[in-house]
C-alpha cells in the first residue's frame, strides 16, 4: 500500500512564465491547470502574490483566484498567500468577502507576512521594510472584520465579509508558526528546513495551539516541492529549469522565465545557488517519492501536503501531479 494513500494533496501555483510566452497565456494556463488537478482529485488550488517579478505573472492573487474559481466546480480555491503587510486588512476582508459570496464554501484565505523584495517595490506598494512586524495585529484586525470582533475601527464593517466563514491559514517560516498557534489557526509551513528544527517547531505549534472559532484543533499543511517521472534522473530534470532561474536571480537580481533544462557552464557562485535550490526537494520515480514524501508526512504528522512544482513542459508537470494523485489514491478522471 502506498505511504501517501489517503493523504489530502493540494497545489500552489505561482503562474511561472515560460520563455517566449505572454503573461496573459501564463494566467490562462494557471486556470487550465486548476481544472486539470480538480479532475485528479486535489483538495485545493492556491495562487500566490509576487510584484514586479519578470518570471511570475501572479501579482493579484484574489483576482486570479476569482478566475480559477469561476473555471472550476469543486476544488477549493485560495491564496498562498496574500501578503498582508502590502494591504489594508479591510480591503483584504472585502476581497475575500466578495469571493466567498460568489463561490460559497470554496474559498481559502492563506495569509503571509512578506513585503516587497526591493526598496523600489516597497515604495510603490506604500510599505516599509519593517511592515511585517505588524503582521499579528493585521491578522487579528482582518479576522475581526469577519466575526464582528474588530475594534480598531468599530464603526467600519466589511461588506460583504462580516458573518462569512472564510477559512484562514497562516503561511509561516520559523517563529511565525507560534502566531498561528496563539490565534488558533491552521499552519502552512515549508518542509525544506532541517527536519529536526521542523519537528521541534511543529511540536510547539501543536502544544501551544489554542482552539478557536476558526479551527477546533491544530492543522498542519506541509508545503513541499516534489516531482515524479519514470526515473530518478527524469524527475530531477523537471526541477532544473526552476533551479537555474533561481540561481540566475540570486546572481543577477532578475528572476527570468522558465527555459528547457540544459547543460550550463555555471560559475561557482551560480552552481552553489543552483544546488541549494534543489536541496530539500523531493523527486524520483513513483516508489521513491512515495517513500520519501510519505515518510516526511508520517514523521511530521502533517494533515495535508501543499505541492508546488515548476517546470518548463506543462505536460510533464501534469503527469507529475497525476502520478502523485495516484499515490494518494485520489479520484482521477484525466486520461
Amino acid at each position: 500500500m502506498s505511504a501517501l494513500a489517503g493523504v489530502p494533496l493540494s497545489v500552489l501555483d505561482r503562474s511561472r512564465t515560460r520563455i517566449g510566452e505572454s503573461e496573459a497565456e501564463t494566467l490562462r494556463q494557471t486556470v487550465a491547470l486548476a481544472q486539470q488537478v480538480e479532475e485528479l482529485g486535489y483538495e485545493r488550488f492556491w495562487v500566490s502574490e509576487h510584484h514586479s517579478v519578470p518570471g511570475v505573472a501572479g501579482s493579484a492573487p484574489t483576482v486570479l483566484a476569482a478566475a480559477v474559481a469561476a473555471g472550476t466546480r469543486r476544488i477549493r480555491v485560495g491564496t498562498g498567500g496574500v501578503m498582508l503587510p502590502n494591504h489594508r486588512p479591510l480591503v483584504v476582508a472585502e476581497q475575500f468577502g466578495v469571493l466567498e459570496s460568489l463561490f460559497p464554501g470554496r474559498i481559502d484565505m492563506g495569509l503571509g507576512r512578506s513585503v516587497g523584495f526591493t526598496n523600489g517595490i516597497r515604495r510603490a506598494l506604500g510599505v516599509e521594510k519593517d511592515a511585517a512586524e505588524d503582521f499579528a495585529d493585521q491578522v487579528r484586525e482582518l479576522l475581526g472584520y469577519f466575526d464582528g470582533t474588530q475594534q480598531n475601527h468599530p464603526q467600519v464593517h466589511a461588506r460583504p465579509g462580516e458573518g462569512l466563514r472564510v477559512p484562514p491559514f497562516v503561511l509561516a517560516v520559523g517563529e511565525g508558526a507560534l502566531l498561528a498557534a496563539s490565534l488558533g489557526l491552521p499552519l502552512v509551513i515549508a518542509g525544506v528546513r532541517a527536519e529536526s528544527d521542523l519537528l521541534r517547531l511543529l511540536d510547539r505549534y501543536r502544544s501551544e495551539s489554542q482552539p478557536s472559532t476558526w479551527a477546533p484543533r491544530p492543522y498542519v499543511v506541509l508545503a513541499v516541492t516534489a516531482a515524479v517521472a519514470a526515473t530518478t534522473e527524469q524527475a530531477r530534470q523537471l526541477l532544473l529549469p526552476e533551479a537555474w532561474s533561481s540561481a540566475y536571480s540570486r546572481t543577477r537580481g532578475v528572476f527570468p522565465p522558465l527555459e528547457p533544462a540544459q547543460d550550463r557552464d555555471m560559475t561557482e557562485k551560480e552552481r552553489g545557488f543552483f544546488e541549494q535550490t534543489l536541496r530539500g526537494q523531493i523527486y524520483g520515480a513513483p516508489s521513491e517519492v512515495d517513500e520519501a514524501l510519505g515518510g516526511l508526512v508520517r514523521r511530521t504528522a502533517a494533515d495535508e501536503v501543499l505541492l508546488t512544482t515548476s517546470t518548463y513542459d506543462r505536460s510533464d508537470l501534469l503527469a507529475s501531479y497525476a502520478a502523485l494523485a495516484e499515490l494518494a489514491g485520489t479520484r482521477s478522471t484525466v486520461s
